[in-house]
């Protein structure tokens, strides 16, 4: 069996995980054996909701008991840190979406998995919905791509990264549908609302608009403008929504093979980390390259 801890419990994903591994058994040979979370409360509710037995006081306390490590904070600045322990214990990493909070970093450490050879993915659930399959099927039938667009919910000013938190599921769906190779990226706020609206500019020479809603719940809309006509669709979820991603890196976790390339795992963090910086500046912003 695969023993699996997790770091981090104020985020929903966490048990989620655990009760699609522990409770569900969708993953046959892959348990959640142990979870630390931010506070005791955090932990508890988590551990309870996907019957995970052991509770740690600190993150490093899993390593010798567990097989590969979920690290699943709301902010993404504590990713990297949290996962020292588990590189230098040469553990298959999962870390949730956004990867980290500055490609520098981000860069650093995933040179550092590569020469200790410890595999290590990143990624959010949205593209791997159904939904977004069926958009991509449409969407290479039509030809070329003119013009792309996405909307949903994104809080420019969370405490959890502003655009970073949320924002990262438009510009996931972005990238995996459209290329990783953005060049520049400008953020404009709606007068005297918190609404805003992100344009991606491709080396290719597309353009995409992301509709950042602060207050919206319905959740998020992809669509292009391609030769043959307009495609759009509203990207609902699976009956299990993190079936796929956890069979994804449950996979990774028994085979060591990574499911993602380092370039497609940073290509958001580089879009997200430009798009802040227009936020603050109000300018176009250029994309580091990856």
């Amino acid at each position: 069996m695969i023993r699996i801890g997790i770091v981090g419990a104020e985020n929903s994903h966490s048990a989620a995980i655990a009760r699609t591994l522990n409770i569900g058994k969708k993953v046959p040979g892959c348990r959640v054996v142990a979870i630390w979370g931010e506070t005791d409360k955090f932990a508890a509710d988590a551990a309870k909701a996907g019957k995970i037995p052991k509770i740690v006081k600190r993150p490093a306390d899993m390593t010798g008991e567990i097989d590969a490590v979920i690290i699943d904070h709301r902010h993404p600045k504590y990713h990297l840190p949290a996962a020292e322990a588990f590189l230098k214990a040469r553990l298959p990493m999962f870390i949730d979406k956004p990867f980290c909070y500055r490609l520098a970093a981000g860069k650093k450490f995933l040179a550092r998995c590569r020469r200790a050879k410890v595999p290590v993915t990143s990624f959010g659930i949205v593209p791997m919905q159904k939904t977004f399959a069926a958009f991509r099927r449409s969407v290479n039938r039509g030809g070329q791509v003119r013009a792309a667009a996405s909307a949903g919910p994104c809080d420019l000013d969370s405490p959890y990264g502003g655009i970073f938190f949320y924002g990262v599921h438009q510009v996931e769906s972005l990238v995996e549908a459209f290329g990783p190779d953005v060049a520049a990226v400008g953020v404009a706020r709606a007068p005297r609302r918190k609404d805003a609206i992100a344009t991606l500019f491709f080396r290719s020479g597309l353009t995409a608009a992301m509709h950042c809603l602060d207050t919206y719940e319905a959740g998020f809309h992809i669509s292009a403008v391609t030769d043959a006509g307009p495609v759009a669709k509203k990207l609902t979820f699976d009956a299990n929504a993190y079936l796929t991603g956890i069979r994804t890196f449950c996979k990774m976790f028994r085979t060591g093979k990574e499911p993602l390339d380092h370039k497609r795992i940073l290509a958001p963090v580089a879009v997200l980390e430009a798009m802040e910086k227009s936020v603050r500046t109000g300018k176009v912003t250029p994309v580091a390259k990856v």
